[in-house]
C-alpha cells in the first residue's frame, strides 16, 4: 500500500532573528571595549567641544580640579614643582606629549600657569581635552 504524503516544505533559516543576534552581541562587544577604555585623568566637569577627540598616543595626563589643585596621573603635585615632576618622568617616545584635563570653572590664568610649566618641561605636544557631545 502506497501512502501519499504532502510535499512539505523545505526547511529554511530565518534571517531577521540572526541578524538580531548579531546586533546584540555588536553592541554587547562595543560597550564591553568602551567601558574597559584606561581614562587617565581625574573626573572634572570637561569643558565641552563638538570636534573633541582623544589622542591615544599621549602618555602624561595632568588634571587640575575645581579648586586649582594640579594632579600628575593622579598624583598631587604642586604647581611649583610640575615642570620638575615632569621632567623626572620617563618618556617612552621622542615626542610624547601631556593629555591636559582642566575643569571648566578654572580661571585662564591658571590655565596658563600650568601650560607654561608644561612647556618648560619640554613638553610641546598638549592636548587639551573636552566634552565631546557638544551639550552641557
Amino acid at each position: 500500500m502506497k501512502l501519499n504524503y504532502p510535499a512539505g516544505r523545505k526547511a529554511r533559516i530565518e534571517m531577521l532573528p540572526l541578524i538580531d543576534m548579531v546586533f546584540i552581541l555588536l553592541v554587547f562587544f562595543v560597550y564591553a571595549m568602551l567601558s574597559m577604555a584606561v581614562h587617565r585623568g581625574l573626573p572634572v566637569k570637561l569643558p565641552a567641544s563638538a570636534a573633541a577627540r582623544v589622542d591615544k598616543h599621549l602618555l602624561l595626563a595632568v588634571t587640575i580640579k575645581a579648586d586649582g589643585v594640579v594632579y600628575v596621573d593622579h598624583r598631587p603635585t604642586a604647581l611649583a614643582d610640575l615642570t620638575m615632576v615632569l621632567k623626572g618622568r620617563p618618556q617612552a617616545e621622542k615626542d610624547s606629549g601631556v593629555l591636559l584635563f582642566a575643569a571648566r570653572n578654572i580661571s585662564y590664568q591658571q590655565l596658563f600657569h600650568v601650560l607654561d610649566r608644561i612647556k618648560a618641561a619640554g613638553l610641546r605636544r598638549i592636548s587639551l581635552q573636552a566634552d565631546a557631545d557638544g551639550k552641557s
